[in-house]
């Protein structure tokens, strides 16, 4: 088996959840730890069942160098090349046979695991509607609509609970889940299940919405959009950025063939199955609102990775914001339907107390001088063969790996290197944390069902203004959790030129 070529990315990920972690302790872990995805033909059959299939899949062969694929009937085997298909779109190299035996298996559908297998971890996954089950003891089976949004957010359960068991012993007070009915619409996490399947609407009526950020968050928005061809409506895509190689570590759309494709590009692509318009930008924020002839803005959803950009886009003023972040203790989605009178966004990422500079940070995980790398980053300094050098030494880790980047500014060094993963630090200051894969499309599933929640009007009353889930612990019982404006804070929606100017831009709505 082989590891997959961005697995400097991976490492960085698991350093940041793992306690005591040592890449050759978790390499040779993930190296003996060979995983199953079986599925029967009931699953194969249902829409619901297809797409756990198809993210289960998406996130194992970020991380696992071998993913075995079972069928559990005749039903189910023509479906096996499909999803080995994906795995090796993502990991070329992925050992899709275990010479050794097998640690944990995930299922789909409604059979058990044969005995044959022998006795190991196996957790059983699937969907009813908005509901995702998770159970480790029977299977669960699947829905026959076209929903996504329950099945995506299982896979992500199930992907999350294999995670927990292959590295057990590095995640302290982490046992793997009992049974779970979570809704993705109220978030209670023992949903009753319908006595019949609701019909699901033969349109969505999408309402025109602008996606900032197209990166790991984005790609589990626009993986549940994708399987949704019967959505009708405009969607906007705002990102500067190209993918990057070590963006398949938690990227769940994006394969060998997507490096170096803008990720707009990727994005709209995803939704050419649907009857959604994409309209993507390369570009910022900023630039994308300079070039707007108004900045009426009726609907934002807020994928991007800093506290900064987050505020940059409430201060922009839209009408209504759902936000989704990732981060090592947990991740989950915050609503912002009124400036004037509920939390906004800023207020949840108002700055507490010091933080470190740009510049303390960068100097901290390059094992620089500070005052040398403020200058730098001032004067926007390329990094040339003896400054790698340098950094190289200092972080005892092969000149080989940093001259790739030779020739770039030291921010694009630091974050292609540092919050790359090409070279681990043993520093706490990443301007981004790395989540892991399920972390990131469980966030943005959860984004996606906020907006089609919204469009289809499924609420009876609103939920407090953020949704947390833990992934990394056994799922809690309360997980909505209310924030409320905070009186006398610094944050803009407490400014009354900020509150007048949002009341002249949508008095009339």
């Amino acid at each position: 088996m082989a590891l997959a070529n961005f697995f400097d990315k991976a490492a960085l990920a698991a350093s940041q959840v793992l306690r005591n972690f040592d890449r050759a302790a978790f390499q040779q872990q993930l190296e003996s730890s060979p995983v199953l995805l079986a599925f029967d033909g009931a699953a194969v059959a249902s829409p619901q069942g297809r797409a756990t299939i198809d993210l289960s899949a998406r996130l194992l062969g970020r991380l696992y160098p071998c993913v075995v694929v079972h069928p559990l009937d005749p039903a189910a085997e023509a479906h096996v090349l499909y999803v080995q298909a994906i795995l090796q779109a993502i990991n070329p190299v992925i050992d899709l046979l275990a010479e050794q035996a097998l640690r944990v298996a995930l299922v789909v559908g409604s059979t058990s695991l044969d005995a044959a297998f022998g006795a190991m971890p196996t957790f059983y996954v699937g969907s009813s509607e908005w509901i995702a089950l998770f159970s480790p003891t029977v299977p669960v089976g699947s829905g026959n609509s076209g929903n996504p949004f329950g099945a995506g957010a299982a896979a992500c359960l199930g992907a999350a609970n294999v995670f927990r068991t292959v590295f057990a012993g590095a995640l302290p007070n982490a046992p793997t889940d009992a049974e779970i009915r979570l809704s993705l619409v109220t978030y209670d996490t023992a949903a009753p299940l319908p006595s019949t399947e609701p019909a699901w609407p033969a349109v969505v009526s999408f309402s025109d919405t602008v996606l900032v950020g197209a990166g790991a968050i984005g790609n589990g928005l626009l993986w549940a959009l994708n399987k949704l061809p019967q959505a009708r409506g405009t969607l906007e895509i705002v990102d500067h950025e190209p993918v990057d190689l070590s963006n398949l570590q938690r990227y769940a759309l994006a394969t060998q063939a997507d490096v170096s494709v803008p990720k707009v590009n990727l994005a709209a692509e995803q939704l050419t199955r649907t009857g959604l318009t994409p309209l993507p930008f390369q570009g910022t924020w900023g630039e994308y609102l300079a070039q707007r002839p108004d900045w009426q803005l009726a609907r934002v959803a807020v994928a991007v990775d800093t506290a900064e950009a987050r505020i940059s886009i409430q201060a922009s003023l839209p009408q209504r914001l759902f936000n989704a972040w990732t981060q090592s203790a947990d991740l989950g989605i915050s609503r912002h339907p009124d400036f004037r009178t509920t939390a906004c966004l800023a207020c949840l990422y108002m700055p507490k107390g010091e933080r470190k500079s740009e510049s303390m940070m960068v100097a901290e995980s390059l094992n620089l001088p500070e005052a040398e790398v403020r200058d730098m980053l001032y004067r926007h300094t390329v990094v040339d063969l003896p400054l790698a050098d340098r950094i190289a030494a200092a972080n005892q880790a092969p000149v080989e790996l940093l001259r790739p980047f030779v020739g770039k500014p030291l921010r694009v060094f630091y974050q292609e290197t540092v919050c790359g993963g090409v070279l681990l630090t043993t520093s706490a200051g990443h301007l981004n944390e790395t989540p892991m894969a399920f972390q990131s499309a469980l966030a943005g599933i959860m984004l996606a069902a906020e907006l089609v929640v919204e469009d289809l009007g499924l609420r009876v009353g609103e939920l407090p203004a953020t949704t947390r889930i833990d992934l990394l612990h056994p799922l809690g019982n309360h997980l909505n959790i209310p924030v409320q404006k905070r009186p006398g804070s610094r944050c803009i929606c407490l400014d009354k030129h900020y509150q007048q100017a949002y009341r002249d831009k949508y008095s009339a709505n």
